[in-house]
């Protein structure tokens, strides 16, 4: 008897030891908020050695500056630290720095090498290859991609990707090691040559911006500094096929900013069936929801009076991670259609849409186009589903 006790026990102890080796094998991405990583934003006058040293003295360690909104990312030991720097009255506030998903439906379709080229149904279906016989192709609009990184290698890619960052570990690289960065570049910006496939705006410079790992996850503190990286570097455009059901005022800052810096921002809606996550649900952003071939809203896409367009997102046919291709569905797929279109856009003359008579096209200018060219779904008008409409890039680029 004392055996089989004693057996049992060392199941059990095995099984916990196997439990705890598979939750310490997560990613660092997948860590909870127990992790103690916070986001403290700093009021302005507030200079680096002094915050440093207020860090210090409530026991913190500094992880990053997020200079774009006055805030330091730290590590804290306790929620005393955390109060204590609350407290302080050189702190504005300490948001939790929450985990951020990359916005595809899991288990996607079939990973394939590609030969002869095909035209996907959702650039077709935008009218992205009506633009191009014009001479536009958004050359050399610059495009930040907000992902899991874009495929260095890729041959339907590698002639547009114009570099890069990596904002989890500046020291590694932005390569793409889990295929959804991949996939959303490929739809904003995949080669008009005579394999695989084409993007809605195919000599589009894209900039690889990794701050989600290889299971696709990532902190929001590393999306901050990947819109940090995209202002200062200029983009053009950003596209955020990401999301967090958590509204942390340290995203709403960064996206404000990088829109007053003249940088168009869309993101995907989400993929519950429910309400719209963030940073799409900001207004600062445009964001997409996702339709099928019957110009029909996917069951699964997020939807609210925050959605502003509506895109392909259903059974997308793209780049993948190395030199293949996948089928994938989500927000993620649509949102890149409109970020796309909106580089197709920043090509053509502002006209009639120069609001501040400035000469060129800005963030509100741009939405108000693509909204105005849309082919109107659902209810007349504006609605919770489809916003103003399915995008148009041909539309879109008519004076």
């Amino acid at each position: 008897m004392k055996k089989i006790i004693f057996s049992v026990i060392i199941i059990v102890a095995m099984f916990g030891l196997a439990l705890f080796a598979g939750q310490t094998n997560f990613s660092t991405a997948q860590a909870s908020d127990n992790s103690g990583r916070k986001i403290v934003v700093f009021h302005v006058g507030i200079n680096d050695v002094v915050k440093d040293e207020i860090i210090r003295q409530a026991g913190g360690v500094k992880m990053k500056n997020l200079d774009l909104i006055g805030a330091k990312v730290v590590r804290l030991p306790s929620r005393a630290a955390t109060e204590k720097l609350k407290a302080h009255s050189s702190v504005i506030r300490v948001d939790e720095d929450v985990i951020v998903e990359a916005l595809d439906r899991k288990g996607g379709g079939e990973r394939i090498v590609s030969l002869s080229q095909v035209l996907p149904w959702g650039i077709d279906r935008i009218d992205a290859e009506l633009v191009w016989p014009t001479g536009n192709t958004a050359d050399p609009v610059k495009v930040g991609i907000i992902d899991t990184g874009i495929s260095n290698k890729h041959p339907d890619l590698k002639a547009n990707v114009k570099g890069g960052v990596n904002t989890i570990n500046p020291r590694k690289s932005w390569n793409d090691d889990n295929g959804h960065g991949s996939h959303v570049a490929g739809i904003v910006a995949a080669l008009n040559n005579t394999v695989g496939v084409v993007g809605v705006g195919p000599n589009a410079d894209l900039y690889a911006i990794k701050a989600l790992d290889a299971t696709g996850s990532g902190y929001l503190s590393d999306i901050i500094e990947g819109i940090q990286w995209a202002v200062a570097n200029h983009m053009q455009v950003v596209n955020m096929s990401l999301g967090t059901n958590s509204d942390i005022q340290s995203l709403h800052d960064a996206v404000a900013v990088a829109k007053g810096a003249g940088v168009v921002i869309v993101a995907a809606a989400g993929n519950s069936g429910g309400s719209v996550t963030f940073p799409a649900a900001y207004s600062e952003v445009i964001a997409v929801s996702a339709t099928d071939q019957n110009n029909v809203i996917a069951s699964w896409s997020s939807r609210g009076p925050e959605i502003d367009l509506a895109a392909p997102g259903v059974s997308i046919y793209s780049t993948y991670k190395g030199s293949g291709y996948a089928t994938l569905s989500g927000t993620s797929m649509a949102a890149p259609h409109v970020a796309g279109s909106t580089a197709l856009i920043l090509n053509t003359p502002v006209g009639a849409y120069d609001v501040n008579t400035d000469g060129k096209w800005n963030p509100d200018e741009v939405q108000k186009k693509l909204q105005d060219r849309a082919n109107d779904l659902g209810s007349a008008g504006f609605d919770n589903f489809y916003g103003w409409g399915l995008v148009n890039a041909y539309n879109a680029i008519q004076p």
